[in-house]
């Protein structure tokens, strides 16, 4: 894959205005009773969404990278009223009542599959009907920003290619910061639901989780974006880490969005089920 890393065409857009440059987050979203549940997770979102407009610049668009949109080629959302997708089973009738009603932004999301180049040099694809906003969008967004009047756009994934496919197209993005885009990657720094851990057990992680996930904060505590992209070369530990890789993904998306020297700010360190890492990080 050969894309450009640079947005070369910021300024044809005509949907989003010239802005302070927004930060971009990787949000570790983990159970989705967390959306609702009154825990140290919630509250941070609640926190974090709460300093924009003041310690942050307010978004004028967030661009939301989630687990749970996988997809051949990369696709954008582009109606007008995305739905709220639950994208789950076996949880309180509570949970599936809850409803995220933020508007879409169907002229941004033209601009971006135009600017944006996949497979060469092909747009994204534009969905209109397909997607919406799953749980690992609408999760964490609900309590950052609980009015939903802020415009969200989901990104798919293309898992069919290599972590370095992803990487090189989330380098593309940068240039949407300086437009009043926020960049939020959803998924997990360690995922595996095959060992979690119910009860008091699930407090503690295991021993091969918290390396991956200390192993990983440090890449990130060094400004070694690149190496993210390599998880897999840590053999067995990665397989354990992840059976399947979808809730890493996001995370090279967040760290594609990254400038050189930028630090990053880690909440939310700790485990859920023993094997769900909710590191979360902010940079700018």
């Amino acid at each position: 894959m050969t894309e450009t890393t640079s947005f070369l065409a910021l300024d044809q857009f005509t949907s989003l205005e010239k802005s302070d440059r927004m930060p971009v987050m990787f949000v570790g979203h983990g159970s989705p009773m967390n959306a609702i549940g009154d825990n140290e997770y919630r509250r941070s979102w609640q926190a974090l969404g709460a300093g924009f407009g003041s310690k942050y610049p307010p978004p004028q668009l967030i661009l939301c990278i989630s687990a749970h949109w996988l997809t051949e080629g990369w696709w954008v959302t582009g109606m007008d009223q995305p739905k709220t997708i639950h994208d789950f089973g076996g949880f309180p009738q509570e949970l599936f009542d809850q409803q995220y009603p933020a508007p879409g932004a169907p002229a941004a999301a033209r601009e971006i599959s135009r600017f944006v180049r996949q497979r060469g040099s092909a747009p994204l694809g534009v969905d209109l009907d397909a997607w919406g906003l799953d749980h690992g969008a609408w999760s964490v967004l609900k309590p950052m920003f609980p009015e939903a009047a802020i415009p969200v756009m989901q990104l798919s994934m293309d898992y069919s290619r290599s972590p370095s496919d992803h990487y090189a197209l989330a380098q593309q993005l940068k240039g949407l910061r300086e437009r009043g885009v926020l960049i939020v990657g959803s998924g997990n720094i360690v995922h595996n639901l095959r060992q979690a851990q119910r009860g008091a057990a699930g407090n503690q992680a295991y021993d091969w989780a918290l390396e991956f996930d200390q192993t990983t904060g440090g890449y990130l505590q060094q400004g070694n974006l690149d190496a993210l992209q390599n998880f897999q070369k840590l053999g067995q530990l990665a397989l354990m880490a992840h059976p399947t890789h979808e809730h890493y993904l996001p995370l090279l998306y967040a760290a594609g969005a990254v400038d050189a020297g930028e630090q990053p700010h880690f909440f939310n360190t700790s485990f859920q089920l023993g094997s769900i890492s909710m590191r979360s990080v902010i940079w700018g």
